[in-house]
């Protein structure tokens, strides 16, 4: 993946097994994102491809797939219940499949109260809330969350993360991105770390942790990216 002239991604390879919560790990600016969007078509990478199944994916193919991106795309001026059952609808729900999933949500996370709520006045953790259901309405099969407890407090981050489980348990895909190394070490089968575009540790969790001298991930992340000082790239 290439800005201009400035190579951000480069030789970048990785399995992501079906059914596996895999870590995708970095300090800020390393390429998380940016090889995320790479991947999804919303940038236009210089090569690579993303196959799902041994097959090239393309949107069209009808996969599965729910994508909770590091910025919020809500609809601030809208109802948070409408909101809702719009992406349900482009999800392929009905009216009702929508509205009666999107309320049980809204009880499970604490915010029944809220749905008839305008977007923009709930506070960032709870419209993070939103897109979170947003983004697991319809039972997608592969699950992409970029930093999904970000703004989160800890009773917050620990029903995000039981949610998460949960969805690994009814059959989900989850690439996980974070840099809450104590939720990388609950939730994760196997992780990938990248520095500068390229991955430096890649395996599963007990295999990183045993090469370092059985080390937790949070050490282990400081030992790789401690004290860098890294350029926006947009990741």
């Amino acid at each position: 993946m290439k800005f201009g002239t400035k190579t951000v991604i480069k030789d970048l390879s990785f399995e992501v097994m079906r059914g596996e919560v895999f870590g995708f790990l970095g300090s800020n600016g390393s390429g998380k994102t940016t090889t995320l969007r790479a991947l999804l078509g919303l940038y236009e990478p210089a090569g690579g491809e993303l196959l799902i199944d041994g097959k090239q994916f393309a949107v069209e193919d009808g996969v599965k797939l729910g994508y909770l991106p590091e910025e919020r795309g809500l609809y601030k001026k809208e109802k948070v219940i409408d909101t809702m059952i719009y992406f349900g609808r482009l999800k392929g729900l009905s009216q009702e499949e929508a509205r009666t999933f999107s309320m049980n949500y809204l009880e499970r996370v604490g915010l029944s109260d809220k749905a008839k709520t305008k977007l923009d006045k709930l506070s960032g953790g709870q419209q993070q809330k939103i897109q979170l259901g947003v983004t697991i309405m319809g039972d997608p099969e592969l699950l992409i969350l970029d930093e999904p407890t970000k703004g989160f407090d800890p009773v917050n981050r620990r029903l995000l993360m039981n949610i998460i489980e949960e969805r690994q348990e009814a059959g989900a895909t989850v690439v996980f991105v974070t840099h809450q190394m104590e939720e990388v070490e609950r939730l994760c089968d196997r992780v990938v770390l990248l520095k500068d575009g390229k991955a430096v540790e890649y395996g599963s969790v007990a295999d990183v942790r045993k090469k370092y001298g059985g080390k937790s991930l949070d050490d282990i992340f400081v030992k790789i990216y401690g004290g860098e000082e890294k350029e926006a790239v947009n990741a």
